[in-house]
């Protein structure tokens, strides 16, 4: 039975799969193809459900750590996922003599240069981001212990206690929100005028183009459904630029199944977006689900602009 008789869906553009994203997924597709099943991932490739099912269907074998892989099976590949791994990981993989592809983001690995740039000149590093984040294990693993302070809030910087004569330099988890952010970068500078900051915005170009776009659509919505894992930074961000942004409320889902569809009553406009780790047929299925429970379903693409970025594949997977 359908809820009402209409309802118009905004689409936003750009949406779901970046070009990190894209190129992780097909280091591990290409590594099935050509080294054979099984090929070892460590921890989610990327955060999304229905990408790790669909390559655990084609043999691939998720790992937390490195010892997990059986000792006869040493010679298989295992891939390090796009969030970036600590310089620890490598390292045992080469004193375990395993052979390792590296599906780090180039904009996660950009981060990394930069914060070893940084720590050579003799600063200290304050990284902003979310704790326990893959992202941020990766990137303070980077640098010796007490290298990197995490913040995550203007709150955190108000309580940071270094001397004026102290280096400082700041990086930043490349999915956070652009506003919050923003707003720890203005605090930061304010607190410490000599801190350096990145040559360029470390806040990637996929999670930037991704809360823009839901910016335009959120105060035209009834609701948004963002679509991407609960564990995904950049799918999370996407829900609260919504609420900020106009729109009355806003739900994150991994799936058209997961849906509450007693939350539509008097929705008659829905935006609709997926993380950056969300594969496009799941934007379609929750369409789909929505042409199930309504007479008519009007969709309507709003593209704030086209994505062209393509990153190359590791030199060992190249045809």
């Amino acid at each position: 039975m359908a809820i009402s008789d209409h309802l118009t869906i905004l689409l936003s553009a750009p949406r779901g799969f970046c070009a990190g994203v894209d190129r992780a997924i097909q280091i591990v597709d290409k590594a099935l193809a050509k080294y054979g099943a099984p090929v070892y991932v460590r921890h989610e490739i990327v955060h999304n459900k229905f990408v790790v099912n669909s390559l655990r269907e084609k043999g691939a074998v998720f790992i937390e750590e490195l010892h997990e892989i059986p000792a006869n099976h040493a010679d298989r590949p295992v891939i390090f996922s796009a969030h970036g791994v600590p310089k620890s990981v490598p390292e045992n993989a080469e004193a375990m003599n395993l052979f390792y592809i590296d599906a780090t983001c180039p904009l996660v690995s950009k981060v990394h240069r930069e914060t070893e740039r940084h720590y050579k000149n003799g600063n200290h590093i304050i990284l902003i981001g979310h704790a326990g984040h893959p992202e941020v294990i990766g990137t303070m693993g980077q640098l010796p212990l007490g290298s990197v302070t995490l913040v995550e809030t203007v709150a955190d910087v108000e309580k940071l206690d270094f001397s004026d004569n102290r280096a400082l330099a700041y990086a930043t988890q490349t999915t956070l929100s652009l506003d919050d952010t923003a707003d720890i970068v203005k605090t930061l500078q304010e607190k410490f005028p000599h801190i350096v900051g990145p040559h360029k915005e470390d806040i990637c170009y996929a999670t930037t183009n991704r809360q823009e776009a839901v910016k335009i659509i959120a105060d035209k919505a009834d609701a948004m459904i963002v679509i991407g894992a609960p564990n995904s930074s950049n799918s999370n961000r996407l829900v609260e630029v919504a609420l900020n942004y106009g729109c009355a409320k806003a739900q994150l889902v991994q799936r058209a199944a997961d849906i509450n569809w007693d939350w539509f009553e008097n929705v008659k406009t829905l935006g609709l977006t997926a993380g950056a780790s969300a594969p496009e047929i799941l934007v379609e299925e929750v369409i789909e689900a929505c042409r199930a429970r309504y007479d008519h379903v009007t969709v309507e693409e709003v593209t704030l602009r086209e994505e062209d970025v393509e990153f190359k594949l590791p030199r060992v997977l190249r045809a």
